[in-house]
């Protein structure tokens, strides 16, 4: 595990967008714009490549996702996991845990908090029972403005 390079960008954002609903689709551009804007961006790396990784934004940014505003509405100050994959081939591995360790570690310093969200429609209920074990606690939940989509959403206090 290591900070994220330039070098990385093209495995990242193919991974990324290879992980979809989980996380959604990125564009290079706003990819780019996240990546300038990150408070903790961290890769995981293994013979066959990048095999993970987590993006967060600060809070007090102009962010277009509805969920990171949700929280901004909600809390002054926090660091957003914007996102977070691992590969299939490292899945079951320990990996996903070690990058929250790695966040959590960091960060507990300079963040009263972290906010996330999970999918609930469509479901993903590892990912909420993930969370939960990781001291993620549910604060709320959002839909989308057709209601095809909703969230569940979680903090993770310091």
């Amino acid at each position: 595990m290591r900070d994220a390079t330039a070098a990385d960008s093209a495995a990242v954002l193919a991974l990324n967008n290879a992980h979809v609903p989980q996380v959604n689709a990125l564009s290079v551009e706003d990819f780019t714009w996240i990546v300038e804007r990150a408070g903790h961006y961290r890769v995981v790396e293994d013979d066959g490549g990048i095999a993970g990784f987590v993006l967060c934004i600060p809070s007090g940014i102009e962010y277009w996702s509805a969920n990171y505003k949700w929280f901004a509405a909600r809390y002054g100050s926090f660091l957003y996991l914007d996102r977070v994959v691992v590969s299939p081939r490292l899945r079951r591995e320990g990996v996903g845990r070690a990058l929250y360790d790695d966040l959590h570690r960091s960060m507990q310093r300079q963040w009263p908090r972290i906010a996330l969200e999970v999918n609930l429609r469509p479901p993903n209920p590892v990912s909420i029972e993930f969370h939960a074990a990781m001291g993620y606690v549910e604060v709320g939940m959002r839909e989308s403005d057709d209601r095809s989509t909703a969230v569940q959403m979680f903090i993770r206090e310091f």
